[in-house]
């Protein structure tokens, strides 16, 4: 696995536990930009080919 999967991946991972946690404290405003950066995140995964595995979320 190269280093931009690698990254890609691991930004995935810490931004599907921010979002988590923004759910867990109703932080709504928080949760909206955490779901679009995770967005964001799993299109250019997408565009690279980056295989993501199933949200935790």
């Amino acid at each position: 696995m190269d280093a931009f999967t690698t990254g890609l991946l691991q930004r995935i991972k810490a931004t599907e536990t921010d979002l988590s946690r923004a759910l867990d404290e109703g932080d709504d405003f928080l949760v909206e930009v955490e779901q679009a950066e995770l967005d964001d995140l799993h299109r250019l995964a997408a565009e690279h080919g980056v295989e993501v595995g199933a949200s935790s979320v």
